[in-house]
C-alpha cells in the first residue's frame, strides 16, 4: 500500500489541497509496511487555517473511496504527547 500511497502521490496532494490539506505524511501499519488486507490508511494531515472539520471528513470521505479502504486522518495538534514524538519519527511524508 505505501508503494501505491507514493506513486499516487501528485493525485493524492491535489484532492488534499481541494479541502485545505497543505502537508501529508502516512504512518501506522501502511508507513511501517506490516498493513494486512483490512488494515486502514493512517495520514497526519496538515490544514491551512481557514480549513474547517467539514474539508478534514470530505478528504476523509474522497481517499476512502479512491481506496476502498478505511483512512483515519489526524492534525499534529489532536495529537496526545505520549505519541505524538512515535507518530512523527515513523511518518513518512507523502
Amino acid at each position: 500500500m505505501l508503494v501505491q500511497l507514493q506513486k499516487d502521490r501528485d493525485l493524492i496532494k491535489q484532492i488534499a489541497g481541494k479541502h485545505g490539506a497543505r502537508a501529508i505524511r502516512i504512518f501506522g501499519s501502511v508507513a511501517r509496511k506490516e498493513e494486512q488486507a483490512d488494515s486502514d490508511i493512517d495520514l497526519l494531515v496538515e490544514f491551512d487555517e481557514n480549513a474547517s472539520l467539514f474539508d478534514l471528513i470530505n478528504l476523509k470521505l474522497d481517499l476512502e473511496e479512491i481506496y476502498n479502504r478505511k483512512v483515519d486522518i489526524v492534525t499534529p495538534d489532536s495529537l496526545h504527547k505520549k505519541i505524538a514524538v512515535s507518530i512523527m519519527n515513523e511518518a513518512i511524508t507523502l
